[in-house]
């Protein structure tokens, strides 16, 4: 009898596996290993060896990111359609792979300098990394899920890296606690539209809004949830209250990772299920975006203002921009606009990514002389630096918008796609984001003065060494910043093929 059942079941098959849609995956996974094995039996004076495999492991996993975007096949699905190698996960594999290798630039030199834990800072970077990666690429709630937490568990300990100082560990604390309680938010959302759908695939949850009678309570309560989740990942007010103490308290490349990398993979995972599982529910979730937005804009740019650390300031500056990215996809669900608000989030975010990594660059350099984080530690830094002295004009300029550099195409494609939907909703928020532009002019014009009118403190015009790696991320972000505001073709290209397949039905 057992025979007969098991002769009558259905055989099961294993899943396809695509290994060059997964190489980089492979490839991170397998460097992360390597630099965790190697930091075993290096000694210390080798240690340095450590920063250097994880630069290459970045590097490596870029090649076959950039043969999957050569490749003649566009959609690469596996198990199910669970896992997505499209242009969309292309597109931001590539910018998080560029973003981690210059976070590791930034920190070979601090790590070295700063008697870190150089193979556990590693590992636990790349690690992070990798769950972005996956991220990109997930279109199920589990999966999802699971990356989430991949990136999120290494961050919160790197944010207390620095276990010696208390307001580090003040950050790592802040940043675990707050972040467990949203990751559980988000999971009973989750399992809120598991019940709803029958199913964890994205694809099924916009399928089962869209029959069987349409939105329900219990599709909108875990909308709701799941959205409030993501919110806090990419520090929204009123979900913003971790992250000025987290980015003071931890290491500066730190700072500049979470800021930047992990703030993008919160809002990949975002995209993904507004485009995927809720273009139908757009009634649900864009006035609690446009509230958001609006809301993060504001608060973020107002609070900067009365900033004296740099640090803080960048954060409540970074808060404000998640408030601009926000932007578009409060009008995404409108026929019509959500290729142009796809796109306009794409390259918000890889120009962002470009600038904010930069002004991070320049603060360690800075900080390396000065051993201050005060925006007054930057005066007359053009005098005694002046390559610094630009390159800090630069990026505060393109966060402000100011053309012809990178971030004024991002505010421009935001704009635009704000104006195109053509509802008065939409021009009140086009207008509050035209105000808060000119808000936050007055906080970045500030650090700008200090820098080209006031004297160097203490009046020490000793010159800034900055070590090679720290001068390669400076180039990296400086060009990148440069170009992509001058041939602003380049990014609004990007954005162009970055089609989340199934998105909107397409």
């Amino acid at each position: 009898m057992l025979t007969a059942l098991f002769n009558a079941a259905t055989p099961w098959v294993s899943p396809t596996v695509d290994y060059h849609a997964l190489a980089p995956e492979m490839v991170l996974a397998a460097g992360l290993c390597v630099v965790l094995l190697a930091d075993l039996f290096l000694d210390e004076s080798r240690k340095w060896v450590l920063s250097s495999l994880a630069g290459f492991t970045l590097l490596a996993a870029m090649l076959p990111v950039l043969t999957l975007g050569l490749s003649d096949v566009n959609v690469r699905s596996m198990f199910d359609g669970r896992y997505v190698v499209d242009n969309f996960s292309i597109v931001m594999k590539a910018m998080f792979l560029i973003a981690g290798y210059v976070v590791v630039l930034l920190s070979s030199s601090h790590v070295e300098e700063g008697e870190y834990w150089r193979g556990e800072y590693y590992f636990l970077l790349l690690s992070s990394i990798l769950g972005m990666v996956m991220m990109a690429s997930a279109r199920d709630l589990i999966s999802i899920f699971v990356a989430l937490e991949f990136l999120s568990i290494p961050a919160y300990m790197l944010a207390a890296w620095r276990k010696r100082d208390v307001k580090s560990n003040e950050a790592g604390v802040k940043y675990f606690l707050l972040g467990v309680f949203a990751s559980a938010v988000m999971l009973y959302g989750m399992s809120l539209l598991y019940g709803a759908a029958n199913s964890t695939l994205l694809v099924d949850l916009g399928k089962s809004i869209t029959v069987n009678g349409g939105l329900s309570a219990l599709h909108a309560l875990g909308i709701v949830f799941v959205v409030v989740g993501f919110a806090f990942k990419v520090s929204a007010v009123p979900f913003h209250t971790w992250a000025p103490d987290t980015y003071e308290g931890a290491p500066s490349p730190i700072t500049a990772f979470l800021s930047v990398a992990s703030k993008a993979a919160g809002f990949i995972a975002l995209v993904t299920l507004l485009f995927v599982a809720f273009p139908s529910a757009s009634s649900v979730w864009q006035p609690f975006i446009w509230v958001l937005s609006a809301l993060t804009m504001t608060v973020g740019n107002v609070v900067a203002l009365r900033q004296t650390n740099v640090v803080r300031m960048i954060a409540y500056s970074s808060i404000s921009q998640g408030g601009f990215v926000l932007m578009p996809l409060a009008v995404a669900g409108i026929a019509g606009v959500g290729d142009s608000a796809l796109r306009a989030v794409v390259v918000y975010l890889l120009i962002y990514a470009a600038t904010n990594l930069g002004m991070f660059a320049v603060i360690i350099a800075v900080s390396r002389k000065t051993r201050s984080g005060s925006v007054s530690s930057f005066g007359g830094l053009f005098s005694y630096a002046p390559g610094l002295g630009a390159l800090a004009t630069i990026f505060l300029a393109s966060l402000a918008g100011i053309p012809p550099l990178g971030g004024w195409i991002g505010k421009f494609a935001a704009f635009q796609t704000l104006i195109s939907a053509g509802t008065g909703w939409a021009y009140g928020l086009a207008l509050i984001g035209a105000v808060n532009s000119v808000i936050a002019f007055g906080y970045y014009g500030n650090v700008m003065r200090e820098i080209w009118m006031k004297p160097a403190p203490h009046g020490d015009v000793t010159p800034i060494r900055t070590p090679g790696s720290l001068a390669l991320a400076l180039g990296i972000t400086g060009v990148a910043t440069l170009v992509l505001g001058v041939l602003p073709g380049i990014a609004m290209h990007f954005g162009d093929i970055a089609h989340i397949t199934g998105a909107f039905g397409g």
